[in-house]
């Protein structure tokens, strides 16, 4: 029963990680912060493969969000290359 009422707090942690990290405005912190919110969601997600139970929504979403941080992972490769160039 423990697990159970823990589940919210883990699923809160991934997602204030995300959001952190999309919404960062120091280009430098940026990637440390992509591979926490990612460590966070793959830490989730073997969690939910381990419980009982449909869980599909929030696993949607931690797919979805790992899209996103590898979206802005290679924005941020692209806009340094730019940068360098300039």
């Amino acid at each position: 029963m423990l697990s159970a009422a823990l589940q919210p707090v883990q699923a809160q942690k991934w997602k204030d990680l995300y959001v952190a990290a999309l919404l960062e405005g120091d280009e430098d912190r940026i990637p440390s912060l992509i591979a926490e919110a990612e460590h966070a969601i793959v830490a989730r997600a073997r969690e939910l493969f381990a419980a009982a139970g449909d869980h599909i929504q929030e696993e949607e979403a931690m797919d979805d969000a790992l899209y996103a941080l590898h979206a802005l992972r290679s924005c941020l490769a692209v806009h340094g290359r730019f940068a360098q160039v300039a």
